[in-house]
């Protein structure tokens, strides 16, 4: 039990530790190259509501490719910890490493291939030119349809591999659906991803990233999923070196090769501890952010144009009301805080 212990928080501040020292080497490169967007949102079709409370000063200086220093502090941990029990072999160091095919593989063949997706997208708009820097609509739905292949190769990995074709509910137990499951896990996939325009306040997916895969850190070492419990740590200690730089001011912005390796991987993770049903609750600010965005275009849509938010989502809407960016988003922070327990909760308890 103490070893197991050990295994997911010692790699979870190894990451952190290691996130801190590579942070200043990326940062220099970072702003050595203008590594931000060249073009504002606020010079396209945007409310007025909106402008008076975007940065576009900040969004115009600041990196946004700061989610390299996640996935690279957890791709190092992993390399480090593998490095040591080659070249050390004992019980213990072989203990230590998490690298395994049932558990760790697929989320990090996940992380790895949503955050290389992502950092494309940053790097054409950080370049600047042509109407993808304008992002135009057929460049978001070239993403998605990549979203969608990403996910469907890791679904059917799930269904034919591993034998995978239900959906367990707390209190009620596995629920079959068959070959759904695919394109259930896909549907899944993308209303997680919706979820990234939370990424709009300094620190706010950063902190929300963080209590959620501490969340499902513990539900995997509960179901006595160590690897995958390590894994969940050590990207929640990777995610708190990046925070550590993003407390306002931002020293950089997540951008999509961060947010977009996160959202993704948690879908993953959702599945392999069989918790997807408790996903809502745990992430509850990502699904009201998603919501609000949501609710906000089918109002304009049905009502005439008129709008149940002054601005969405909503974490801007609060904004809009005269709050400061940092209320925000310690509010949000605590209320993820008592969702993530909640959320836990239900899945130990109703299982």
């Amino acid at each position: 039990m103490i070893i197991n212990v050990v295994k997911v928080l010692f790699p979870s501040a190894l990451t952190f530790f290691i996130g801190l020292l590579i942070t200043p080497i990326l940062t220099k490169y970072f702003y050595r190259h203008k590594m931000w967007k060249k073009s504002s949102r606020s010079l396209s079709k945007t409310s007025a509501d909106f402008v008076k409370i975007h940065n576009e000063k900040g969004e115009m200086n600041t990196p946004r490719v700061g989610g390299i220093i996640i996935w690279l502090s957890v791709f190092l941990t992993i390399f480090v910890i593998y490095l040591v029990s080659l070249f050390f072999p004992s019980s213990l160091t072989e203990k230590m490493s998490f690298l395994s095919r049932g558990q760790t593989i697929v989320p990090l063949f996940a992380l790895l291939a949503a955050s290389l997706l992502g950092l494309i997208d940053d790097s054409f708009q950080i370049i600047g030119k042509g109407s993808y820097a304008g992002d135009a609509i057929i460049y978001r739905k070239i993403k998605i349809a990549a979203i969608v292949i990403i996910g469907a190769l890791i679904g059917s990995w799930f269904f034919y591999k591993l034998g995978v074709s239900s959906v367990s509910v707390p209190f009620l137990g596995a629920i079959s659906i068959g070959f759904l499951f695919i394109p259930f896990f896909i549907i899944v996939m993308l209303a997680v991803f919706s979820s990234s325009v939370v990424d709009g306040i300094d620190g706010l997916a950063g902190g929300l990233m963080a209590e959620i895969f501490a969340a499902y850190a513990t539900i995997a070492f509960f179901h006595n999923q160590i690897d995958l419990a390590a894994f969940c740590a050590v990207l929640a200690g990777g995610i708190l070196a990046f925070l550590w730089f993003n407390i306002p001011p931002a020293r950089f912005y997540m951008g999509e090769t961060g947010i977009l390796g996160l959202t993704i991987t948690l879908s993953v993770v959702a599945f392999l501890t069989d918790s997807v049903a408790v996903l809502p609750i745990i992430a509850f600010p990502l699904v009201a952010t998603s919501g609000s965005v949501i609710i906000q275009m089918l109002s304009k849509k049905f009502r005439n144009g008129k709008k149940v938010l002054i601005v969405a989502p909503i974490h801007h809407h609060f904004e809009a009301k005269g709050w400061p960016s940092y209320k925000v988003t310690m509010r949000f922070w605590i209320v993820g805080v008592i969702f993530s327990i909640l959320g836990i909760i239900l899945a130990l308890v109703g299982r």
